[in-house]
């Protein structure tokens, strides 16, 4: 391969992640594979020509996030237990609870932020004993006006406050006439293969509409569903500690282009560049390989990274991704 002997020249004359290869590159994944001695493994989930599309499902500016939580979260004081364990998978704990285990789609839109927190806030009514419903992502992503720009990207946090406050109605995936108020956007192929029709063009956000879709047996107003409290986290063993205690907690971090290429393993930021910020659900932690790391659920389907999810490194604040940790809730 013609791309090898630059890339060995390169690395005996340049820090790790000062390296900077073509975004989604064969050179940046066979770096990531070969070169780096990380203990993850990137493949080809993306070609470099669909950078811009990958970019804007990173609906997150972490900075203007973390000035939102600075002003408006209350930090939650957690007392952290002797007992706290070293692996912890939720899914193995509230097994009554099937969407632990759902990965969401937000399409071809920069939703990222309303997915993060309406599925955390559907785990979390099922393991305080509310039942299996979904939340909607779609009521988030177009209604919640405080929370952000919809498509065009938004505050996680923030939706905790709407929840308490205003309330979500329930919907789940689209297609699935579950709940009030399904997404309304196709599933769609992010990646170079799977189940679902190509990704194209950038979805608008939807129309904000305080109704249920046609034939659901509840009013917009009676289906919705209130939390009784929002916070933010902060230190690591607090975030483990409420994750056991409560389940799934939404963060949000600096996605590089690296991470586009995952596929299995513990993710640390290796090479490329900064492409934007991401919130997406924690419903975990664990060990392996030596290295400490975050189980996270993505919202990119199934056919992405490690069938939806990744681990990415804990303890380091990896890509920042402990510094914007929120939660809350819910009122039965």
């Amino acid at each position: 391969m013609k791309f090898l002997a630059p890339i060995f020249a390169l690395v005996a004359l340049t820090s790790a992640k000062s390296l900077l290869f073509d975004p989604l590159s064969d050179e940046e994944i066979f770096y990531v594979n070969n070169l780096s001695g990380v203990n993850w493994k990137a493949g080809r989930n993306f070609y470099p020509h669909e950078l811009a599309r990958a970019k804007r499902m990173c609906g997150v500016n972490i900075a203007e996030n973390m000035e939102y939580n600075r002003k408006h979260l209350t930090y939650k004081d957690v007392q952290v237990r002797a007992d706290l364990p070293e692996n912890f998978d939720p899914r193995t704990k509230w097994t009554n609870c099937p969407s632990l285990s759902e990965i969401r789609d937000q399409s071809n839109c920069g939703s990222c932020w309303a997915f993060g927190a309406a599925e955390a806030i559907t785990d979390r009514i099922c393991i305080k004993g509310g039942g299996q419903v979904h939340i909607s992502a779609e009521d988030v992503n177009d209604c919640c006006i405080a929370c952000g720009n919809g498509c065009n990207g938004g505050f996680p946090s923030a939706v905790y406050d709407w929840y308490e406050k205003t309330g979500i109605v329930t919907g789940g995936q689209y297609g699935t006439n579950q709940g009030c108020k399904p997404y309304s956007l196709p599933h769609c192929d992010h990646h170079t293969t799977g189940k679902y029709s190509p990704c194209t063009g950038d979805s608008k956000t939807p129309t904000c509409k305080s109704a249920c879709r046609s034939g659901y047996n509840r009013t917009y107003t009676e289906d919705k569903r209130r939390g009784s409290s929002s916070y933010g986290l902060q230190g690591v063993e607090k975030i483990m500690q409420d994750l056991v205690d409560n389940g799934p907690v939404t963060a949000a971090f600096t996605v590089y282009s690296d991470f586009l290429s995952y596929k299995s393993g513990v993710y640390r930021h290796t090479t490329g560049e900064a492409l934007g910020g991401h919130a997406i659900k924690i419903i975990g932690y664990g060990v392996e390989n030596g290295d400490k790391y975050w189980l996270v659920a993505n919202s990119w389907n199934e056919d992405w990274g490690d069938k939806g999810f990744f681990k990415i490194l804990r303890g380091t604040n990896e890509c920042g991704i402990e510094d914007e940790v929120s939660a809350g809730e819910p009122k039965l």
